[in-house]
């Protein structure tokens, strides 16, 4: 997989041309917050050669590049589309396509009503433990990928296009451990705390136009509607007026793929074929069978 885009067919070359293999990442090609094995990494090269592929998630591309990619091969390189935080950020072949703000949609006053609703939320839950960066807005920062890895600070961020998407919240905290991950799903899963805080945000602001999707196992994201995983599609159904391609078949990987997930919207499209999985070596079964890889 850590090859260079170039030894690839052109999409409008590629055996299986009119067909697209699109991923979740964590729980679908990686452990959650985990790195994607070599394995992974191989089979997903081997796809390349026959269709396009290309992920889809809610994390940033800097999380996507800690787990996908490799301090000196850039994500952007690995996969022919490349969506971050669900095709507000967007990459084509290495190069980057329009994107989208959140901020800038919603407006300040209504962004800081939400955030301090939220915190105020959080600080009245009784969770295990609190860890910090409990509401985390997402920055994306255009970087020369040929330079190396991903590395863009609040600093740099000053000398690159910023681009924002959703906000990610966390009633433990995204800074918990691995350990403390584990034990707060477990305890969500009995208690229930995020559904029971999105149904409390959903109350609170019914005019603002969001919506909220559960994934992961300690956080919820929240964005504009409409902007869920199927915001992506679009970039991939105007792949036809750039090469000719004209995507027929749209595959998408999900473990989140119940109502409330975050894979729940595009895994039901009319536009995708949907596949459900559990874990990853689940989505490297199914591949092998399907493209007899």
């Amino acid at each position: 997989m850590a090859q260079a885009a170039s030894v690839y067919p052109p999409l409008e070359d590629r055996p299986v041309k009119e067909t697209i293999c699109l991923f979740d990442v964590d729980g679908t090609l990686t452990p959650a917050r985990g790195d994607a094995t070599p394995q992974m990494l191989q089979l997903l090269s081997s796809l390349r050669h026959k269709c396009a592929i290309g992920f889809v998630g809610g994390s940033d591309l800097i999380k996507q590049q800690e787990q996908l990619g490799t301090p000196s091969i850039p994500v952007v390189s690995l996969f022919d589309f490349c969506f971050s935080e669900n095709g507000l950020t967007a990459y084509r072949l290495g190069q980057q396509l329009t994107s989208q703000s959140f901020i800038s949609w919603l407006g300040e006053d209504k962004y800081k009503q939400l955030v301090n609703f939220c915190l105020r939320y959080i600080s009245e839950i009784d969770c295990p433990v609190k860890r910090g960066t409990f509401v985390e807005f997402r920055y994306e920062g255009l970087e020369e990928w040929s330079n190396g890895p991903l590395a863009v600070s609040v600093i740099e961020q000053a000398n690159c296009m910023i681009r924002n998407g959703m906000i990610n919240v966390s009633p433990i905290g995204r800074n918990a451990t691995v350990k403390e991950r584990l034990d707060y799903q477990n305890f969500d899963k009995e208690h229930k705390i995020r559904e029971k805080f999105v149904a409390a945000l959903k109350e609170k602001f019914p005019d603002f136009g969001l919506t909220f999707s559960i994934g992961g196992e300690i956080s919820f994201d929240v964005f504009p509607a409409g902007w869920d995983k199927t915001y992506c599609l679009q970039h991939i159904k105007s792949e036809k007026n750039i090469s000719g391609v004209d995507y027929k078949t749209i595959h998408f990987f999900g473990d989140k793929t119940d109502k409330g997930g975050n894979d729940y919207e595009i895994y039901e499209d009319e536009r995708t074929v949907g596949h459900a999985v559990k874990n990853p070596e689940e989505t490297m079964k199914l591949l092998k069978e399907m493209f007899d890889l």
